[in-house]
């Protein structure tokens, strides 16, 4: 069975044994299985600026910290005989196929941890079959990225430009390239206070890194007295003008449904009443979300309002999760508390970091072997048969 034959009996998992028959003949895995021993790999290969602003959180690291410790409050009760042996853990969200219900979190500036950054992300999500959300701050084209993920599925992570003629053109464009579903994020209209980056005086943004959709976008250059390219200084400061200092209001968002024809989801969502506001608005999901505990110090751990947040709308729109997700337990908690699906992050950068694309493939391949161990041996066969009764609190 190949990684792309979907997840139907021991389709991940056989990474594990693929893994252990490769030892055999003295070959290791590239880099360690530990997905929260990456991190510190990824430490030991990349410059601090870099490895600061992917690892680094907001204020203290007080909400990062909270968002590991709220996953290990939760402990699962595994059943037995339970005829767990053959599992399936296809599912679809928002019209989208997925081999699992794990996607690739947006994540900009990817070129600072590896030169083909999104596009050897794209193509080892691709290989998969996992859907990757590609962020506005990319570091290569909303083209050249939908070229190397080929067939796989992809979604486009909007940060909403204050000017409507920009934001019209990048949302006509992502389309074009086949994006299917729209992922706003609203908690980051202005950086939070990030000790490791402002340590460093490291944002990659002012040195015209992760501006490649905006600069290759005609409406954006239009306003540009000389073009990226002759100027990049003053292209690099109306970018960032424009899509930094501006939140927006619930009244904006018929804007975006007038110019995208498929699914949106707000990304940040931390309180059960915007996303009541949300479904109430018509939009097609939310994201609970902290932004990885990159944005405000002190927060709320994003997995201890999920719970809330599903019974609140679950009904109505689909509830996406993120922050703090680094094992196939952590994803299985996550569906468990009432995710449809689970974005994770820093572990597929950290992967980008130590090998590329293969690096990518390898922490991908990674966590979804350890979800599908992970689901037969607490005694299920699917996502579907998880609920908050697999569960208990610490």
């Amino acid at each position: 069975m190949s990684d792309t034959d979907g997840a139907a009996g021991a389709g991940f998992a056989a990474y594990q044994s693929e893994i252990y028959l490769n030892g055999l003949e003295g070959r290791l895995p590239p880099f360690t299985t530990d997905p929260t021993a990456l991190e510190d790999a990824a430490r030991g290969r990349l410059e601090p600026g870099p490895f600061g602003y992917v690892a680094g959180a907001a204020g203290s690291g007080s909400t990062a910290r909270a968002n590991r410790e709220a996953f290990d409050r939760w402990r699962i009760v595994p059943r037995i005989l339970r005829d767990a042996t053959v599992r399936d853990l296809r599912t679809t969200v928002l019209g989208t196929g997925m081999p699992a219900p794990v996607l690739l979190a947006p994540v900009g500036v990817q070129s600072v941890v590896h030169p083909d950054g999104e596009l050897a992300t794209a193509r080892a999500a691709a290989s998969l079959g996992v859907p990757a959300v590609l962020s506005t701050a990319s570091s290569h084209t909303l083209e050249d990225v939908a070229e190397a993920s080929g067939d796989g599925p992809r979604w486009f992570q909007l940060y909403w430009p204050d000017d409507d003629g920009v934001c019209a053109g990048i949302l006509e464009r992502a389309r074009a390239t086949g994006h299917t579903t729209l992922v706003v994020t609203l908690d980051t209209w202005t950086l939070g206070w990030r000790p490791h980056d402002l340590d460093l005086s490291y944002l990659p943004f002012i040195r015209g890194v992760g501006t490649a959709i905006p600069f290759s976008d005609p409406a954006f250059r239009a306003q540009l007295a000389r073009p990226p390219e002759e100027d990049p200084v003053s292209a690099v400061l109306r970018w960032v003008q424009m899509f930094t200092g501006t939140d927006r209001s619930w009244e904006r968002l018929p804007f975006l449904r007038e110019r995208w024809d498929g699914p949106i989801v707000l990304k940040g969502v931390l309180h059960p009443d915007d996303a009541r506001r949300a479904a109430a608005a018509g939009m097609d999901g939310v994201v609970v979300s902290n932004h990885g505990g990159r944005q405000v110090d002190g927060a709320v751990a994003a997995l201890d309002v999920l719970p809330e947040i599903a019974a609140a709308v679950g009904d109505r729109i689909e509830v996406l999760f993120d922050s703090g997700v680094r094992t196939g337990s952590d994803v299985l908690k996550a569906l468990a508390l009432g995710a449809r699906a689970v974005l994770v992050g820093r572990p597929y950068v950290y992967g980008l970091a130590l090998g590329g694309e293969d690096g990518v493939r390898h922490v991908l391949r990674g966590l979804l072997a350890d979800l599908d161990l992970t689901l037969g041996l607490t005694g299920h066969r699917s996502p579907a048969e998880l609920s908050p009764e697999v569960l208990r609190q610490a």
